[in-house]
């Protein structure tokens, strides 16, 4: 193998153990040993478990955000931006389950970027301009915007962790419910909401 058909071998074998036994469960040991290597061949390519780690992590993060960022900024109505928006993320589900069971997963590694949380603050910071733009045509105080792009993305990202695991019912029938509670919930948005209990005695 030449050294970067070597690099992705490895790359190949720590995103399989990653996603199954967690950051903490995996060693080096097991990563060359799956890979039919040494240990110090991994030591050459990534200088341990961290540095293969932030490799596997920082592709998954870019694949994801590649795949959402192109389906919100393709225009169109926004109730069909959100239907693609969580259309992808299902999408990527299913193609990269390894990569999103390692996303989703704590880490003590990265924690400033590259952990799920950030890609969704990211998702979040794009949605944010089109709920703006959609609450001054409805005359809803833009600067909520922010606040309800990350209940929207909150929305998709855990119903997908949670079909991550049940599988069922088919990945359009659950976009079509998180559009339905998604966009009918932002359509009878109050303009000046207020908690109903914190009236009653």
């Amino acid at each position: 193998m030449t050294g970067s058909e070597r690099r992705e071998q490895l790359v190949a074998v720590s995103r399989a153990l990653f996603a199954e036994k967690g950051f903490e469960g995996t060693s080096v040991e097991e990563i060359a040993a799956r890979a039919k290597v040494s240990k110090p061949v991994v030591y050459e390519h990534f200088g341990g478990k961290e540095g293969i780690y932030a490799v596997v992590v920082d592709r998954e993060v870019q694949r994801l955000l590649g795949m959402l960022t192109e389906q919100l900024s393709s225009g169109g109505h926004p109730k069909i931006v959100v239907e693609r928006a969580a259309l992808a993320l299902l999408d990527y589900i299913e193609a990269n389950t390894d990569g999103f069971r390692i996303l989703v997963r704590d880490s003590p590694v990265a924690q400033a970027t590259g952990t799920f949380s950030s890609l969704i603050g990211d998702v979040a910071t794009q949605v944010e301009h089109l709920l703006a733009e959609q609450f001054r045509a409805r005359r809803l105080d833009p600067a909520a915007a922010p606040m309800y792009a990350q209940m929207l993305v909150g929305l998709i990202a855990l119903t997908g962790q949670w079909w991550l695991e049940a599988r069922h019912p088919k990945k359009t029938e659950v976009a079509a419910h998180i559009v339905n509670l998604a966009w009918n919930g932002l359509k009878g948005l109050e303009r000046d909401p207020q908690l109903g209990s914190l009236d009653k005695p």
